[in-house]
């Protein structure tokens, strides 16, 4: 019984551990969100008279709460959105007055406008609640276009406070998000190594499942630069953050494609596992290597230090498979070593080196001219099932 208690307190308190670390990472939008809505109360209602501008707060959070990125079109989408409701809202009653079914026309008039205008999801819900608010609370709150009034103040006054009064530090959104994408890529490399060794199949479709599983690490990797360029571009308070986040603005998309290419790497990995093909061990090395570049390339970025020992890492790991290549490799054996020099290639670009350069720096690793002397006039190995 202890056993089994042991094992409940232990992740009971990974549990309260995780909370806290959640906590602390939402602490700075919480605070951003709480600052917005009560601004927002106070412009709407004591600067503009508002007797009761409950939409105001309401549009603060919301700007805050978008997609990060995208918080300027967003409230873009949710003035307009408010204006298409509430227009729509007070043309109905006026011409046909209000109840259950004109409820249900006003909205469905305003999803049709929202969607004809080319608008978002956002734009959609915003014109559509809007609508209801228009159709609902008209007589309790004044007249209609009050709440277009309110909708401008609190978009303004969460951008204001987004760009202005509490920016995010970008750079640390951004190194919070790249740390759990780049570590899955380079603890499933690492794993796909072990597999290989050990030819174990069921450990490389496990690697597989989790790499598929960290695709949602990566979007919040890529939303997290996109934040990072909008919080730069608006935020003067964070403007001296420009050089250190260039890094990862120009890196994220190489990583993505480095993920995808080491996918195909990991399949082709099953493959030649299931059909009982050779692996050699020096490929396996190989791929762990390039698990150590990605570790290196996490480090380097989170210390602004020029990738280096990334680079190196990566053509090192080209360097041994080529070591396979040339001793002999089976079909699927190829392919893997195709996919490292591919997966590499990305790597050196996400650290910076020309698009044109990369290959050329990664041919250089793997000897391909000398082999290509070498290997003249020799027949290539036979396909399976050629004999």
């Amino acid at each position: 019984m202890t056993p089994v208690l042991a094992r409940v307190g232990a992740r009971s308190r990974a549990g309260v551990a995780a909370g806290l670390h959640r906590v602390r990472g939402g602490l700075a939008l919480a605070a951003q969100a709480g600052v917005a809505a009560a601004l927002a109360w106070y412009v709407a209602h004591d600067l503009f008279g508002r007797p009761m501008p409950f939409f105001a707060p309401i549009a603060a959070v919301i700007t805050l709460a978008s997609s990060v990125g995208q918080r300027a079109r967003r409230t873009a989408e949710l003035v307009l959105g408010v204006a298409i409701g509430i227009g729509i809202g007070d043309a109905i009653i006026l011409l046909i007055g209000s109840g259950p079914w004109q409820i249900g026309l006003i909205v469905l008039l305003a999803v049709l406008v929202a969607t004809a205008v080319g608008g978002g999801t956002p734009l959609v819900v915003q014109s559509a609640s809007s609508a209801v608010l228009v159709a609902t609370l008209t007589s309790a709150t004044g007249l209609p276009w009050t709440r277009f009034l309110d909708a401008l103040v609190g978009g303004g006054v969460g951008l204001a406070v987004m760009t202005v009064l509490l920016p995010l530090n970008p750079l640390t959104v951004v190194q919070r998000a790249a740390g759990p994408a780049l570590q899955a890529l380079a603890d499933g490399l690492r794993s796909v190594a072990d597999g290989i060794r050990a030819g174990d199949a069921d450990r490389i479709d496990e690697v597989l499942a989790r790499l598929r599983a960290a695709e949602a690490d990566f979007a919040g990797f890529s939303a997290a630069v996109a934040a990072a360029r909008e919080n730069v571009a608006f935020a003067p308070a964070r403007w001296r953050t420009r050089g250190a986040l260039t890094r990862y603005v120009e890196g994220a998309t190489q990583v993505t494609h480095a993920l995808r290419n080491v996918r195909v790497l990991i399949r082709r990995v099953g493959t030649a596992l299931a059909d009982q093909e050779q692996i050699p061990e020096v490929l396996a090395n190989s791929v762990g290597l390039l698990g150590d570049a990605v570790e290196l390339l996490k480090q380097e970025w989170a210390k602004d230090v020029e990738p280096l020992a990334t680079r190196e890492r990566a053509l090192r790991a080209v360097a041994e498979a080529a070591k396979a290549y040339e001793d002999g490799v089976g079909f699927s054996g190829g392919v893997i070593f195709a996919q490292i020099r591919s997966a590499a290639a990305d790597l050196l670009r996400a650290t910076g080196v020309d698009f044109a350069e990369a290959p050329r720096l990664v041919r250089r690793a793997a000897g391909w001219h000398s082999r290509s002397r070498r290997r003249a006039g020799r027949t290539p190995p036979p396909m399976p099932g050629h004999g």
